[in-house]
């Protein structure tokens, strides 16, 4: 008796642990099934995700979606489908993926080995390192400047994390999103902002008055940018590295860069050559 009842409860133990993984599709089942691809992304990151003045959600990573990824997922899945967009932050980045409310982060996330122990990450889409930005005529010109002064970061953010353990002698601040940062460095509550550096072009060209602004200091970061997904989901990675490969091999990857960075923008980023090579030698060019 005894041994019966421990393998019925080894059994009903064996049928709970599985339940989970059974009642929950893979991503291009659920999007065959729905039309639909949800991605999480930003409404205050311009260049790459923001809501302009025409209330429309607009961007580099919007483009990637629309462009590459949507017509790569299309074909996978045999059907047109539509892309639905809500707002990530570097907080609830993870949660939304992990809780299938987001299908994948389109943002400015980071591709760092701590997170791929809970997401996986698409080929790279784009490369750049973090900065600070400044009230013009700030004594703050890099990293070496930043002791015993106010620097305000994202929460969660990979800028955040080396702040808080290699420069400690820095008061930290943490914001929940970009707005709010910069709001408290315009205030005068902190003494500059840090984030990755094309993150605060962007939101220097976008200010009231972009003169009154400079971003300063060398890389002290590296920060490839990926789109996340949920981990193990092989096939829906396959598909969206697919359309990015695509992007890259045809051109039309190049060309939605130009539009947002060249130098006709309104955040001009060039290419270099090494960060180009660097985005082709993913697909072995």
């Amino acid at each position: 008796m005894t041994r019966m009842l421990a393998v019925v409860l080894a059994l009903a133990v064996a049928v709970g642990t599985a339940a989970p993984s059974l009642a929950q599709p893979d991503t291009l089942t659920k999007i065959k099934s729905t039309g639909v691809l949800t991605i999480g992304t930003r409404t205050g990151s311009p260049p790459f995700a923001y809501v302009n003045k025409n209330n429309e959600w607009v961007g580099f990573t919007i483009d990637l979606v629309n462009v590459l990824v949507k017509p790569s997922v299309e074909k996978a899945v045999g059907r047109s489908i539509k892309i639905e967009k809500k707002e990530s932050t570097p907080p609830t980045r993870i949660p939304l993926l992990s809780s299938n409310a987001v299908d994948l982060i389109a943002g400015t996330m980071t591709d760092t080995p701590e997170r791929r122990q809970s997401v996986d990450f698409s080929l790279t889409y784009f490369y750049t390192g973090a900065q600070f930005l400044v009230k013009k005529g700030s004594p703050i010109r890099g990293i070496k400047d930043i002791a015993g002064k106010r620097i305000a970061s994202q929460q969660a953010a990979t800028n955040a994390k080396i702040i808080r353990e290699k420069y400690p002698q820095a008061q930290l601040r943490e914001f929940p999103d970009q707005p709010a940062a910069f709001q408290a460095l315009a205030q005068g509550q902190v003494d500059a902002y840090t984030n990755d550096g094309i993150q605060l072009y962007g939101l220097k060209a976008k200010a009231p008055n972009p003169n009154d602004w400079e971003v300063v200091g060398d890389f002290y970061s590296e920060e490839p940018y990926g789109m996340a997904m949920r981990k193990g989901d092989t096939k829906f990675k396959a598909a969206v590295d697919a359309g990015l490969r695509q992007g890259f091999e045809s051109g039309k990857y190049f060309e939605i860069y130009e539009k947002w960075f060249g130098p006709k923008s309104e955040v001009p980023y060039p290419l270099t050559p090494q960060v180009k090579a660097y985005l082709l030698k993913q697909i072995g060019k």
